[in-house]
């Protein structure tokens, strides 16, 4: 089961969190968040050298730009966070990047917009609906994915803290292939808690 931790910034709390046995890190590149990456020598060569899987996180980004970026942090996988079509997708994909495309999710009506994008993506990511795009520490009732019939596996996300373990451990989907932690781990914007993820991770993966 894959444990990413998203919103990553600082170079000493990556290389704190690569200690710990969580699988993928993600890198937030829209203006638009708290936890954005500027276009700094600093933060680019932390990146570069993260030893996890890397994910890059865009939203509403053209595709040559998503290109640049992906080239210039070294990273490994792209996240379209916003409306873009089918055909981004399957731009990133025809590049070589693992896609994975997130869907703010509140009725099961929100799951069939996954048809269109399953030949392009590798996997889905399932958020909280919200006028914000990510990291809202807020929860949406996981019972609606038991609607989700597609072949694309999916990530978990919104609002997951250390007090879902026990849910997460009664949630069962044949498609769930991991999740993703962000704003309820957080010490500030971009810091996480290195410590409290720790403890997580050791718990939801024994």
């Amino acid at each position: 089961m894959i444990v990413k931790v998203c919103g990553m910034r600082d170079e000493d709390n990556i290389r704190a969190l690569e200690k710990i046995d969580i699988d993928w890190m993600g890198f937030i590149y829209y203006e638009g968040s708290p936890r954005y990456v500027p276009e700094d020598d600093r933060f680019c060569a932390a990146i570069r050298v993260c030893s996890k899987v890397k994910v890059g996180v865009f939203v509403n980004e053209e595709f040559a730009e998503i290109s640049r970026k992906m080239l210039k942090y070294r990273l490994n996988c792209v996240q379209l966070h916003g409306d873009e079509t089918p055909e981004l997708c399957r731009q990133a994909r025809f590049a070589g990047y693992t896609v994975i495309k997130a869907f703010s999710i509140s009725s099961e009506a929100d799951l069939l917009q996954t048809e269109a994008y399953e030949p392009f993506a590798d996997y889905f990511l399932f958020d909280t609906k919200d006028k914000e795009r990510g990291g809202t520490g807020k929860r949406f009732d996981w019972s609606i994915l038991q609607a989700y019939q597609g072949n694309a596996p999916f990530l978990l996300s919104g609002g997951i803290a250390l007090e879902h373990l026990y849910e997460l451990s009664r949630f069962r989907h044949t498609q769930m292939a991991g999740i993703d932690l962000n704003s309820r781990f957080e010490l500030a914007p971009a810091i996480k808690d290195t410590q409290k993820i720790e403890s997580f991770v050791r718990q939801f993966k024994r």
